[in-house]
């Protein structure tokens, strides 16, 4: 009896097998793209509620998965065969590298006329290697930018500095009224030093103009040259000098660099201008944030020597594929549009490069200036340090301007760097 109850569950099974698979058969699967990238926390959550129009309307799942250790992990899964669909870089000598290797898939001819549509060709730039377009930016930040507390800073009569002169003059005015101009910290763990880089950098846009800012990216011009000498010189005619940075030397070590904006909004300001990028804003007090424009000003760092204008360093994110299908493709033009940002863009914290965005969709007045400015500046640079081989951009520039800073000669500090350039 048990023998044959056996036989029928098991013929039962081989039935519903079959009508199983059959089913499974008459329902096409749905199609799935994978997307890696640096985003994690509320930086993912707002890129997948970004993205979920393309789903909703498409019918295509996109799943994304993002790692504080994406650089390590995304070469570890390139060399094993396991790349997903599509990566988000936020370095352009990752793409490049893997451009190099033929491990990525060139835009096509439609990806090629969003990006000649909807992007100043300084991102088509970026995002090439070789003459070849492989990126497109999506998330992007610029950090050529300066803050200061408004409600105080109005009350005590200061005006915008436009000139580098006039920023000068403006410093030696708070040190006459018993204020401190600056606020500065480069603390940020394994990456200490980053903040000082990109002084140095916007310094040489604003000295060398863009042409020499790129010979240095490329080492064609070496680091104890005289324009980079110039940079270094010019910050520490601020950092070295104790009237004009709160704390001094002990201080820009030390303090790390989300709370060394702090001091701009104790009652009274400790201190009444931080350099930075936009995404220092969300490390502003929680009652700062809450009322941004009433409560904090910002203005562009001025210019130096007037021929180069005011440029805009940044960096950013570039998506590229790895794995080429029409649903990857699909994908990858949605990521060109401002449809895959104005979500993001609403909820604040983040610029994008899109040349038909609509600035009305940021949600206060700081953040639709600064995109504003991103879109129109008339010269654009990556962040030099992130362009250079990472033994240099994230090595031995950011420890130089540690020993610089902790009294070290300008001239050791920048043949050292040089040294440790790759032969």
């Amino acid at each position: 009896m048990k023998k044959i109850v056996i036989f029928s569950l098991i013929a039962l099974l081989s039935i519903g097998s079959v009508f199983a698979a059959g089913t499974k058969e008459s329902v096409p699967a749905q199609k799935t793209v994978t997307v890696f990238g640096a985003f994690v926390d509320e930086e993912a959550r707002r890129f997948e509620e970004a993205i979920r129009p393309f789903e909703e309307r498409t019918g295509i799942k996109v799943v994304y998965e993002g790692s504080k250790d994406f650089e390590t992990l995304i070469n570890v899964r390139v060399e094993g065969g396991n790349a997903p669909d599509i990566a988000g870089l936020p370095q352009p000598g990752l793409m490049a590298n893997f451009a190099s290797q033929g491990k990525l898939v060139p835009l096509w001819p439609s990806a090629l006329a969003l990006l000649e549509k909807n992007y100043a060709p300084v991102w088509k730039d970026l995002g090439s290697y070789k003459g070849v377009a492989y990126g497109v930016f999506h998330r992007v930040n610029a950090k050529s930018f300066v803050w200061y507390p408004k409600k105080a800073w109005d009350a005590a009569g200061y005006q915008v500095p436009k000139t580098w002169d006039e920023l000068k003059a403006l410093m030696d005015r708070m040190v006459r009224n018993g204020h401190t101009p600056w606020a500065v910290g480069i603390e940020s763990g394994g990456a200490t030093g980053w903040v000082g880089t990109d002084w140095i950098e916007d310094i040489m846009l604003r000295t060398a103009g863009p042409d020499v800012y790129d010979k240095w990216v490329g080492n064609e011009i070496p680091f104890n040259a005289p324009e980079v000498k110039k940079a270094f010189e010019i910050l520490g005619d601020i950092w070295m000098n104790p009237k004009y940075v709160y704390g001094g030397r002990n201080t820009i070590l030390t303090e790390g660099f989300g709370d060394s904006q702090r001091p701009l909004f104790d009652n009274p300001p400790k201190a009444w201008m931080h350099r930075q990028a936009n995404f220092i804003t969300g490390f502003f007090p929680e009652h700062i944030q809450a009322n941004l424009e009433e409560e904090v000003g910002v203005f562009p760092l001025p210019a130096i020597d007037p021929k180069w204008g005011i440029p805009v360093l940044g960096g950013g994110d570039q998506f590229v594929v790895f794995n080429d299908r029409p649903e990857v493709r699909e994908f990858m033009e949605y990521l060109q549009t401002w449809e895959s940002a104005e979500s993001w863009a609403k909820a604040g914290g983040a610029l994008f490069p899109y040349l038909n965005q609509n600035l009305d969709a940021y949600p206060n007045a700081i953040e639709r200036s600064l995109a504003e400015a991103l879109v129109n500046a008339k010269v654009f640079r990556f962040d030099a340090s992130d362009l250079m081989p990472a033994s240099v951009g994230a090595g031995s520039f950011w420890e130089g301007i540690v020993d610089w800073v902790n009294g070290k000669s300008l001239d050791a500090t920048l043949a050292d760097i040089q040294k440790s350039w790759p032969k």
